[in-house]
């Protein structure tokens, strides 16, 4: 779990050296709004967003920066502290089955 006011570092970090074809889970404290970031090449990244809105963006890694502080403030607009999941290989039948509690 991380701070809001960190959370822009410490991404931006963690997508750098994530592996191709792998991917971050993004949360809300409560776990019930979740961002996934996937790396789908070296400079190449596909964001799911599954939260008040439903939306896919793909970016490279210059702009990743300004569409994560979008969403920021979309998905995250009360939450102080943010969960960072680093879930390994991505695989889209994989994602609909990951149960988390909600609190």
């Amino acid at each position: 779990m991380i701070n809001k006011e960190a959370f822009l570092k410490v991404i931006l970090k963690k997508a750098e050296k994530l592996p191709t074809g792998h991917y971050l889970d993004i949360r809300t404290y409560k776990r019930n709004r979740y961002v996934l970031l996937i790396k789908i090449s070296p400079e190449s990244f596909k964001i799911i967003e599954e939260g008040f809105y439903k939306k896919e963006y793909q970016a490279e890694f210059k702009n990743l920066r300004k569409i994560l502080k979008k969403l920021l403030k979309l998905e995250f607009p009360r939450s102080h502290k943010i969960r960072i999941y680093n879930m390994g290989e991505y695989r889209e039948d994989k994602i609909k089955n990951i149960k988390r509690k909600k609190i």
